[in-house]
Parts: C-alpha cells; sequence; structure tokens
C-alpha cells in the first residue's frame, strides 16, 4: 500500500485551510448562537470551510481510497451512527478511507470523518468497527474542535491554528513526531499534541456519547471497550505491534476501558451478527493491502476451500481476478451470487468476472440483471459504466451515470 504521499504533508498547508476563516470580515464571524462558547470562536460554516479545505488537501496526496464499495460501506455505517448522535440534523457528515497501514481515525472540522485501511484491517468485527466511528462522530457533534478553540482563544487565532494543523496532520499520518513537535513549540512552548486536540474530558465524552450512539443504532455497546482493549494490549495483528497511532491521538488508560465497558453494561445486550457489507469492506483492504496479487491468492489459500466462509471466498475469488484467473473467480462468485443474490458485491464480482473473460454480452447481462435489483446502487453503476465503455457503448455509460448523479446525494466535498 502506498503511504508515502501523506508524509509529504505539510503543517503551513493545513496551516492555510485552518485560517482561511481568519480572513472573513468580524461582522461575518462573531455571529453566534446564545449560550454557545464554540459559536463565538469558531461558527459551524467556518468549520465547514476548513473541513473541505483540509479534504482537498487529503484528495491531493492521493492516499484517499477510491474502492466505491468501501466508501458506500463506511458511509452506510457512518451515517446510521451519525443519525442517533445527531438528533436535531445541524452536523453534515462524510466518511472516508486513508490508505494507510496506522491503525488510526479521525475527526475533521465539518464532520469529515476518515479512517485509515490499518485500523479497519485490525477491527475483528463490525461493533468494534462502528465503537470507533461512534466515538469520532461523537467528538464532531459535541464540537470539541472548537471549543478547544475558545479555551486557549487567548493564545490568538493564528497560533491555535498552527497547533491544530499539526494535530490534524499526525491524525492523517502526514508528519514525523519531531515535526510535530516543532511546530507545537512554535505555537505553545511544550503543549503536547493531545493536548492540543483531545483533552481528557474530551476523550470521556465522545466514550460516553458514542456509546449512547452504539446503542441506539443497533450495535453492541460493548464494540468500543473491546476494541480499546484490544489496542491497549498491542494485541493487533500478526504481523504489526507497533504502537497504533489511535493510541497516541487518544490515550486509553484501564480506567477509561473500564468506564466504556461499565458504561455499555447498563444498556441491554446486543448480540450481533456482522454484515456481509463489512466483511467485503475489510477484505477488499486486505486485498489492496498485499504487495503482488500472487500473495494476496496465498492469503486467501492458506484455508481450504470448504472449510471457508462465504467472505472468504468472496476475497479469494477477487484475489484470482487480480492475478488474471477469471475463470476460477467467475466459478465463485456465480456460486455466491445465487447462493446470496442479496449481496451486491457478489454481482459486482459476477459481472466484472465476466467482463475480464471477455464474455462481453454476458457481463452486461449480469449488470442489467444487478441493476434491476438494486437500482441507482452507486458502486454498481460504476462497474456496470465500466462494462458499456468496454464494449463502445459510451451513451449507455454516460446516462446511467447522470442518472445516478442526478438522484444520489453527494457528499458535502463533493
Amino acid at each position: 500500500m502506498k503511504t508515502s504521499a501523506l508524509k509529504k504533508f505539510s503543517i503551513a498547508a493545513l496551516v492555510v485551510g485552518l485560517t482561511l476563516a481568519a480572513g472573513i470580515p468580524a461582522a461575518e464571524i462573531n455571529l453566534p448562537d446564545i449560550g454557545s462558547p464554540a459559536d463565538a470562536a469558531l461558527s459551524k460554516n467556518e468549520e465547514a470551510k476548513i473541513g473541505l479545505a483540509i479534504m482537498q488537501q487529503i484528495r491531493a496526496s492521493g492516499e484517499l481510497v477510491e474502492d466505491p464499495q468501501v466508501t458506500e460501506y463506511i458511509n452506510e455505517i457512518g451515517h446510521r451512527l451519525a443519525a442517533q448522535a445527531n438528533i436535531d440534523g445541524i452536523h453534515e457528515f462524510s466518511f472516508f478511507v486513508i490508505d494507510n497501514p496506522a491503525i488510526n481515525a479521525f475527526a475533521l472540522p465539518g464532520g469529515f470523518i476518515g479512517v485509515h485501511t490499518g485500523l479497519l484491517e485490525a477491527t475483528r468485527n463490525e461493533d468494534e468497527l462502528a465503537g470507533v466511528l461512534s466515538h469520532e462522530v461523537a467528538h464532531v457533534t459535541q464540537r470539541h474542535l472548537a471549543r478547544r478553540i475558545h479555551a486557549t482563544q487567548r493564545q490568538g487565532i493564528l497560533s491555535t491554528a498552527i497547533m491544530l494543523g499539526a494535530v490534524l496532520a499526525g491524525a492523517v499520518g502526514g508528519a514525523s513526531s519531531d515535526a510535530l513537535q516543532g511546530a507545537i513549540a512554535i505555537s505553545q512552548g511544550t503543549a503536547a499534541q493531545q493536548q492540543i486536540n483531545f483533552t481528557r474530558n474530551n476523550e470521556y465524552e465522545a466514550d460516553r456519547v458514542g456509546i449512547s450512539s452504539l446503542a441506539a443504532a443497533g450495535f453492541d455497546p460493548q464494540g468500543m471497550g473491546s476494541f480499546f482493549e484490544v489496542l491497549s494490549r498491542g494485541n493487533i495483528t500478526p504481523t504489526d505491534r507497533r504502537v497504533p497511532e489511535f493510541l497516541r491521538t487518544h490515550p486509553v488508560s484501564s480506567a477509561r476501558i473500564a468506564e466504556a465497558r461499565g458504561r455499555a453494561r447498563s444498556y441491554a445486550p446486543v448480540h450481533t451478527a456482522d454484515s456481509i457489507t463489512y466483511g467485503v469492506a475489510r477484505t477488499r483492504i486486505i486485498v489492496a493491502d498485499q504487495k503482488t496479487p500472487e500473495a494476496a491468492v496465498a492469503y486467501f489459500e492458506r484455508e481450504p476451500y470448504e472449510f471457508q466462509s462465504d467472505v472468504e471466498r468472496y476475497g479469494r475469488a477477487i484475489a484470482y481476478l487480480q492475478d488474471d484467473r477469471p475463470v476460477e473467480a467467475n466459478k465463485i462468485f456465480e456460486e455466491l451470487a445465487n447462493k446470496d443474490p442479496e449481496i451486491i458485491a457478489y454481482h459486482i464480482g459476477l459481472g466484472d468476472s465476466l467482463l475480464a473473460m471477455d464474455l462481453l454480452p454476458e457481463s452486461i447481462e449480469a449488470f442489467e440483471f444487478a441493476q434491476n435489483l438494486f437500482p441507482r446502487n452507486a458502486s454498481l453503476i460504476i462497474h456496470y459504466a465500466n462494462a458499456l465503455m468496454r464494449i463502445g457503448n459510451a451513451k449507455s455509460a454516460h446516462a446511467i451515470l447522470l442518472d445516478l448523479f442526478n438522484n444520489v446525494t453527494p457528499t458535502p466535498e463533493q
């Protein structure tokens, strides 16, 4: 996986985004809601502008995961959680995945929430992933960044922007610890990174609000504490024993884990099975994380086919497809699609494998069948349009993409 582009992030570039609002006339800035000190320091409109500026930097870095099936899933689960935390509907959210092996997640101003591929891989189940996302959603709804700026306003907007820029660069994976500490020293002497971005109280508050959202959204509220516990033990993956970045930006103590566990016990027990879409998204990340197609095949052939779950078989088929073995992939996709026709990913794989076999009419037929089952599904339409382009039918490809854009609500950064 690529990890170099984000390391080229300059703190100065982020500071430019963070200080965009500083050029707005005071009359436009200082219109706070009565009783909301955070708005006096940073309005929701300013937060959105800052978030958009940072998202532009992330997109330019080339580290944004563009896989539509992964993006669609992370937004599906993210908005499910946000709907419970954002009852008044005043916050807009957009969720995205960063191609970075560091185990980390972060919330940007304006409701942009990022998850590293390393964290998605490290989760053992969907409840743990939901626990991390609900925590980050809570940072947004509780307006922790704006409240932090309000608390440090005496230091001036510029110094605060520099500090936040350093922290956000570190969160995304774009700066060394020396660079971060240097930027922080310029603005606030010896202040530590987590003291700038997330105070201990903010972390506990995000845990409390996040666990409530977890339960309300139908996830196991123990998911958050469970993942914190795994991180604290260093039990991440067989190949990665480094201290997770998440622990540096979100310190986890035994007391915090105990409180999260105890709070979760106050809710009715929830026993959930992982959604297939969670398994599909995580599997696609794992395949992409392998250095070569052959390595991906070896990863998913470790266990005999007859003993594998459907998601593991899906991973094997994706690996075969990448290794230019479409016939073997097609056999698996066809089996999965017939067994569980409600899973869009299986139909997409079936159409893609037929396309790779140069069975163009059959591929188009498979995509048309799937589109009738799942109209205006973004992931499906993108793959279908690609197949139409392969047969030279650009007009139909344009038509279905235009229909999608006209009928599906875009994300804020779009």
